[in-house]
């Protein structure tokens, strides 16, 4: 069995097939490439797609008949809003009702992102509006070097309004905390509304780089109806009135557009220090976003492994799928969230895809007319579908030992974590656990350093303490299928700058490929009503 990894970006590629002395690291590297190239969302899925698309799979729409396009063999993936995908490989013994093998993540984390009306200016500094999404720790977010990133609906010449990615790679803003000298707090406090707005310049830098664009001829007066001239009527101000011109600018520039035909943007901030391993022994991984663009990487990497060999679907009656959602962090109840219709939407679809008839080992015919009565194959696959839930999980912190329940404290380059709780807060449950045991057993080794199998560990939280959630819970109560929560252990969760097990990332490849490779096999092996 094969890993392929994208080595320092999607366009080279190598196979673990040649890596058999390999240090367990590699992927670890490879995952820092991955959160390194994705800010934001938008751009998590464009490295997603770029992985998938290298090794075969075809993109399809929403809008569009799947009918004559999804076939057995085949291999698909399609996305929504630009910040959610989903992607499946159909094993060429499908048949309509037969079970799907599912990991579900999320492709957002908690950040700073800019407001409709973000143009602030005080004591000689340019400021920039923004607004917080998720729970993050946002004192983590002072003193950082902060870039921008998002996407942008730029006018084309043609009329049409098309989104464009952008990313503006270096340092541009910072939130600065007050000096201690100034106020001797036991405490870190502030006011998120207040306290929390970047600087992005200083005024008299700005002017000046105005008037030497005035001096050029370069500089278009977007305010007219301050000077008394008329200006055709637009239901909004013009966008360099809501926001600093310069900022747009950069925007522009990176879209490759004039800052005129810049209609809209969604941007958020982000932290230009690159992800890299940290530690004595480089047994660390020091990043943002790890929650949770490391299981949104491990799954995508699971399934291209899983399915790389030539042969890797002939056997398979079953679906392998992977969704990586937007707006986890904010509850998932949108149109791209993990709430919404659009995986039992997916779901509905493809369980009633026709499969192949096979005489002698040829296939004769691709017609609904050899499939059985489809009229309830969404409910039956739904039935005997399993939906690992996948999202970062606490590793123990050494500094707080106190916090955790004494049995269930998680190491980093341990394995992967189950994720438990009584109030449902996770949706694990025994038969759950039997077969992520199972699957983890007959992980298969890639490398030379690999042990048999992939160890797991187990979490609950204290009785006295609050329980975060996932998308496993409102997915299962959504579809009915089964489901089990899991992540990858990690420190600092939610802070703009987390810490994660650079072995880890290795142990969940091989988890999710398992599940995908073994699940048609153990599901009929586990029997629960």
């Amino acid at each position: 069995m094969f890993l392929r990894l994208f080595l320092r970006g999607p366009s080279t590629i190598k196979s673990y097939s040649t890596m058999t002395r390999a240090h367990i690291k590699v992927a670890a590297n490879d995952f820092l490439d991955f959160v390194n190239a994705s800010p934001t969302p938008f751009h998590a899925v464009k490295s997603v797609k770029e992985r998938l698309s290298k090794v075969g799979f075809k993109e399809i729409k929403e809008k569009e008949s799947w009918s004559s396009t999804c076939q057995p063999g085949g291999k698909y993936f399609l996305t929504r809003n630009g910040s959610t995908v989903v992607a499946f490989a159909i094993g060429k013994k499908w048949k309509p009702g037969n079970p799907i093998s599912m990991i579900g993540a999320h492709t957002d984390s908690p950040c700073l992102r800019i407001k409709p009306v973000s143009k602030k200016q005080g004591d000689g500094f340019i400021q920039v509006g923004v607004e917080t999404y998720g729970g993050g720790l946002w004192h983590t977010w002072f003193d950082r070097d902060l870039g921008i990133a998002g996407r942008a609906m730029v006018r084309g010449r043609d009329g049409n309004v098309v989104q464009k990615l952008v990313r503006v790679d270096r340092p541009i803003l910072r939130v600065p905390t007050l000096a201690v000298h100034l106020d001797r707090q036991e405490t870190f406090n502030f006011n998120k509304e207040t306290q929390l707005f970047p600087i992005a310049g200083l005024v008299a830098a700005e002017l000046k780089r105005q008037d030497d664009k005035k001096g050029q001829g370069k500089v278009e007066n977007n305010d007219q109806e301050e000077y008394g001239q008329s200006k055709p009527f637009t239901p909004l101000k013009a966008i360099t009135t809501r926001h600093h011109s310069h900022i747009v600018e950069l925007i522009a520039a990176d879209a490759g557009v004039s800052p005129e035909d810049v209609v809209d943007f969604e941007v958020v901030l982000y932290d230009t220090q690159k992800a890299c391993l940290g530690g004595l022994s480089e047994e660390f991984i020091f990043s943002a976003r790890l929650d949770n663009l490391n299981q949104t990487y491990c799954a995508t990497m699971g399934l291209i492994n899983s399915v790389e060999s030539a042969s890797a679907l002939d056997d398979e009656s079953s679906i392998r799928l992977i969704a990586c959602f937007d707006h986890e962090e904010i509850g998932s109840m949108t149109a791209q969230g993990a709430f919404s219709t659009m995986l039992p939407a997916i779901i509905r679809r493809i369980s009633v895809l026709p499969s192949s008839s096979f005489v002698d080992g040829s296939e004769q015919s691709y017609d609904h007319a050899v499939d059985p009565d489809v009229s309830t194959a969404y409910e039956q696959t739904l039935s005997s579908s399993f939906l690992l839930s996948a999202d970062m999980a606490h590793s123990v912190n050494p500094n707080y030992g106190a916090k955790y329940e004494p049995d269930h404290k998680p190491e980093m380059n341990q394995g992967p974590v189950i994720k438990i709780n009584a109030n449902a807060r996770y949706a694990t449950n025994s038969p759950g656990i039997v077969l992520l045991q199972e699957v983890a057993r007959k992980a298969p080794k890639i490398i030379d350093s690999d042990a048999e199998g992939v160890p797991l560990q187990l979490f609950v939280v204290r009785n006295d303490s609050s329980c975060g959630s996932t998308i496993g819970p409102m997915l299962s109560a959504h579809l009915g299928t089964r489901t089990l929560d899991l992540g990858n252990p990690q420190l600092s969760m939610h802070s703009c700058r987390e810490t994660g097990g650079a072995d880890d990332v290795h142990h969940a490849i091989r988890l999710f490929s398992s599940f995908f490779q073994h699940y048609s096999s153990l599901e009929k092996s586990i029997l629960v009503d």
